[in-house]
């Protein structure tokens, strides 16, 4: 039994999956400097002197590019962790989000989500900024599930949902179609008004605020057609 919880709590790795993160992550870069960017911002996040306190982004999985493309350009300045799932898939996520300056806390909903939790709790407390993708590492797709919420509620850090959406992308035949954007295509970034997160709320009301961000979260991507056609 001791044998088999050390496995789940393992963070697996390899020289492999660094390797091909790092190398994506230099092409995401590259492929950064062509597209033409149109941004949205409606909490303040690019101003420098306007919003300071730590944030908890959020977005969905499949369109953590569109995040990395941007951050230099529009919000470099800020300090944050990606929170990545303790797969080897997901060491290659986090040897990307190094690339573009960004940390990460090694864990998820499904493996070593307490000491996840306990991390991303240390770098918002530290005035970092935490990136949560809430339909990661295994779906379904554009499903919130409510870690965001409890790590909002437990730091007392407002909640940014963060849109992307594409003028020309590929889209990848994974469980998420993780989106590339075409080199010189148009991306649309819309930073969305805050969402605070009342420490203490029974479980309708926790259950109502996670329905609200999933319905923001939802209104700004531009493909839940191929969901529906999926699930038909």
């Amino acid at each position: 039994m001791m044998a088999r919880v050390s496995k789940e709590l393992e963070i697996r790795d390899s020289r492999k999956a660094r390797f091909l993160g790092t190398v994506g992550g230099w092409l995401g870069r590259v492929l950064s400097w062509t597209l033409r960017i149109e941004v949205q911002d409606r909490c303040g996040v690019t101003d420098r002197a306007e919003l300071q306190r730590p944030l908890i982004w959020c977005l969905w999985h499949n369109r953590v590019l569109g995040m990395a493309v941007t951050r230099r350009r529009y919000f470099g300045w800020r300090e944050g962790v990606v929170l990545t799932s303790a797969s080897h898939d997901e060491a290659a996520l986090a040897a990307a989000a190094r690339v573009f300056g960004a940390g990460a806390a090694r864990g998820s909903s499904s493996r070593r989500g307490a000491a996840a939790m306990r991390e991303l709790l240390r770098v918002l407390k530290a005035g970092k900024d935490v990136v949560v993708t809430p339909d990661g590492p295994r779906g379904p797709r554009y499903r919130l599930q409510g870690g965001v919420l409890k790590a909002a509620q437990a730091a007392g850090a407002p909640v940014l949902a963060f849109h992307v959406r594409f003028g020309g992308a590929w889209r990848l035949r994974t469980w998420d179609r993780f989106v590339i954007p075409r080199p010189f295509s148009r991306v649309t970034i819309v930073f969305d008004e805050l969402l605070d997160v009342p420490r203490r709320l029974d479980e309708d009301g926790f259950e109502e605020r996670r329905r609200q961000l999933e319905e923001t979260m939802r209104r700004g991507v531009d493909d839940l057609e191929l969901e529906s056609d999926e699930e038909d």
